[in-house]
């Protein structure tokens, strides 16, 4: 097998083309975007796990050159009164800290790296079905173009368009919570620049980490009822402001408040969105991966790490096994247990029936599945067989 059809441009379709780029397969990326642009308004925290995914593929300092780094992280009450104050993922090894950036910017600095290496990526490429034959599988594009290869990857997210080649009947679900995103340099920060800070309150959890620059960039999860498609669009970011600024008044730490209201348009609401347990992922020659194989909701913050580790398991799995579908499976047994319980823990968290006791957001004393021999399962230079 040589050529693998990646369709996807975001983080999950550009770190797969890498990984299978260093591994020595012909891989191209088909976005549907004209561009590479997105909502300015969200941005996410790479954990530790995925800068360790990005050393693997050598794209950390693609990374490191944007954002900013978090090394740890307090909990307050909703007086303002501080819980915890702990250290977060591997502070110790700069190129492994947790890192605060912008979803677009994290997207184009993959794309760039992925362009750079040259790796093809076809803009304007809607997918539109795909069609297995005995010798391959071919992509067919809302311009009538065809794309054929011996593998190809769903990498385009929670409203996968491959998702109907395997899965056709699985819709993503509400989490529980409406999360709004934004950023501003009109407000007092919470904490030091390399610190997340993170608010319990009752009815909304408040997070925000503020860059070297003075930038803060905040998240909030309220607990209601989804928002229409309709509503989304419509919405500005008056509106968003004037609904969740009361809101956090009455139910976060000072100061919460203060930094939704200094916003401006960079604000923006999505609904939290999950998949099903039990999904198939693959069928003949399509395989998922990313949110478009085990999207969950934001909560636990992990999906664009569980993207990346994605992209470097299949990789591995790929480059030492001999037979495709038996790669294809060994990848599905190292990754669906770990992927799954992110899904059950962050939606347990959106619903309000998971009660963290670390500072980190996890049982005292457990890990997720899969974190023990993680290392050594994203080492690219280990094989992916024991």
């Amino acid at each position: 097998m040589t050529r693998i059809l990646v369709v996807g441009g975001g983080v999950a379709g550009t770190a797969s083309a890498l990984a299978l780029h260093r591994a020595g397969f012909e891989a191209e990326v088909y976005e549907a975007r004209p561009d590479g642009a997105g909502d300015m308004g969200a941005f996410l925290t790479l954990a530790s796990n995925g800068m360790r995914a990005l050393a693997a593929i050598d794209a950390t300092d693609a990374v490191t050159a944007i954002g900013f780094p978090l090394t740890a992280i307090r909990l307050l009450d909703a007086s303002g009164t501080e819980l915890a104050h702990a250290p977060m993922g591997e502070a110790a090894v700069p190129a492994l800290n947790f890192r605060c950036l912008r979803r677009t910017d994290l997207g184009a600095a993959l794309l760039a790296e992925a362009v750079r290496r040259g790796v093809p990526v076809r803009h304007g490429a809607r997918l539109v079905r795909v069609e297995e034959g005995p010798d391959g599988v071919t992509a067919h594009f809302a311009d009538g173009s065809t794309a054929t290869g011996d593998l190809l990857l769903g990498a385009d997210g929670l409203h996968s368009a491959v998702r109907a080649a395997v899965a056709p009947d699985a819709r993503p679900g509400y989490a529980g919570q409406r999360v709004f995103y934004g950023s501003t340099t009109g407000a007092a920060p919470l904490g030091a620049s390399d610190c997340i800070t993170m608010v319990r309150g009752g009815a909304t959890a408040f997070g925000c980490a503020t860059s070297p620059r003075g930038e803060t960039f905040w998240f909030a999860r309220v607990s209601d009822g989804p928002l229409s498609a309709a509503e989304i669009a419509k919405g500005t970011a008056d509106d968003w402001r004037d609904l969740l600024v009361p809101l956090l008044r009455a139910d976060a730490a000072p100061g919460a408040a203060d930094i939704v209201a200094a916003t401006g348009e960079r604000l923006m609401v999505t609904n939290a969105m999950e998949l099903p347990l039990g999904l198939p992922w693959c069928a003949g020659r399509v395989l998922l991966l990313g949110d478009a194989a085990h999207a969950a909701s934001p909560a636990t913050g992990q999906g664009a790490s569980m993207a990346l580790e994605d992209a470097v398991v299949l990789a591995k799995a790929l480059r030492d096994l001999p037979d495709t579908g038996q790669a294809l499976r060994r990848y599905e047994a190292l990754r669906r247990e770990r992927v799954e319980h992110n899904i059950t823990t962050s939606g347990a968290i959106s619903r309000g029936t998971f009660a963290p006791s670390d500072a980190a957001g996890r049982p005292a004393g457990k890990t997720r599945p899969g974190e023990d021999g993680l290392a050594d399962l994203l080492d690219w230079e280990s094989r992916s067989v024991p």
